[in-house]
């Protein structure tokens, strides 16, 4: 049995990633932010409640993150796998739309909180002598650009940086990295995007249908490879750029919809 620990854990690929690893009879420390969410999703684990233990926690708090890693500890014993999966969107606005508060709270959590969690994760595995590190990627990741989502890019972007320039400085520590790619999954974050009953609205929604996967198909693909992983440095990709050309030309054929209208 393996211990898993994962940021942002109370619902979405969060919490589907925590799903799948305690179908597979493995340990999971879920966080977030809020005691009422992580005490929603025990109750929704509540079939797994002797492998699954919530730690309330920001992200954005160094200390925090420090706390997540001791309480898991303490609780199930090493963690073999740390993922930061925390991450917040915003309006989809330019730039100079958005409020300074929720630009700083966005870097705060999507970037400062992937930088707290790999630094409380590393030093805590470095203590016990192993352990794997997975970061989440989003969109801008891979330096692709929307209009109205610039912050959120820039986030992401940042953290696949920070990613590989950290493994590079922790080599010799015997502490294994990886970035999660999980392609579009329809979760909070995507459907804000769509809320709105518009033009705009409606393309994306034909666009999602064709590219975009339900939680559980992604976060079940991630879970194993992670778990089935021994490399040093892993990206873990669900939607390949193969993948995603073959659904735009005969994603006709799958024929679903994920929205009501």
């Amino acid at each position: 049995m393996k211990h898993i620990v994962i940021t942002g854990s109370t619902r979405g690929i969060g919490f589907g990633l925590a799903e799948r690893f305690l179908e597979k009879g493995h340990a999971v420390t879920l966080n977030g932010s809020r005691r009422e969410r992580i005490e929603e999703a025990l109750q929704n684990l509540n079939a797994y409640k002797e492998r699954v233990h919530g730690v309330e926690g920001d992200v954005a708090d160094r200390e925090a993150m420090v706390r997540l890693f001791d309480s898991a500890s303490q609780r199930f014993g090493p963690v073999d796998i740390w993922v930061n999966n925390a991450g917040i969107s915003h309006p989809q606005k330019r730039v100079w739309e958005l409020d300074d508060a929720v630009v700083k709270r966005v870097i705060e959590v999507n970037l400062l909180g992937i930088i707290n969690g790999t630094v409380a994760a590393f030093n805590g595995m470095k203590r016990q002598g192993h352990g794997r590190i997975f970061n989440m990627e989003g969109l801008g990741s891979n330096g692709s650009i929307i209009d109205g989502m610039s912050v959120y890019g820039t986030s992401k972007n940042a953290m696949r940086y920070f990613t590989r320039a950290f493994s590079h400085e922790a080599k010799g520590s015997g502490i294994q990295f990886g970035e999660l790619s999980p392609g579009m999954v329809i979760t909070d974050l995507l459907l804000d995007t769509v809320r709105e009953s518009s033009e705009e609205s409606r393309k994306k929604k034909r666009f999602y249908n064709l590219l975009a996967d339900d939680v559980e198909s992604v976060s079940e693909f991630l879970a194993n490879r992670m778990l089935a992983g021994t490399r040093q440095y892993e990206r873990i990709e669900w939607l390949t750029r193969r993948k995603a050309v073959f659904r735009l030309l005969f994603g006709f054929l799958r024929n679903r919809n994920f929205f009501e209208n």
